[in-house]
């Protein structure tokens, strides 16, 4: 199945009635960057009429979304930590994985 950002708004959807189904809890407040999957008309008026506050994040400023930040640097060190313990060729770490030193 592709994913696409197209998606976003109805897996937000799937998402919200899941949290409140299965764990009777309500969603507070969306916190979002701005792209674009966020900023759809239908987008921003299906949380304000579930009573749910979106917030947007500045533009190009990543330390906002800290935890995320955070969470996606300890992601990409263990990938790193587990391929340098693979002892694979370059070539399988990806264009990414590329620019980090490996000590």
């Amino acid at each position: 199945m592709t994913r696409q950002k197209s998606d976003t708004f109805e897996k937000f959807k799937e998402y919200r009635n899941e949290v409140e189904n299965r764990l009777g809890k309500k969603i507070k407040v969306l916190h979002s960057d701005r792209g674009g999957e966020y900023l759809s008309i239908k987008f921003n008026d299906y949380p304000r009429n579930c009573g749910i506050v979106s917030q947007l994040t500045p533009s190009r400023t990543p330390p906002p979304n800290g935890v995320a930040e955070r969470r996606n640097q300890t992601l990409l060190d263990m990938v790193c930590s587990t391929m340098s313990q693979a002892s694979l060729p370059i070539t399988f770490w990806g264009m990414h994985l590329k620019l980090i030193p490996i000590f």
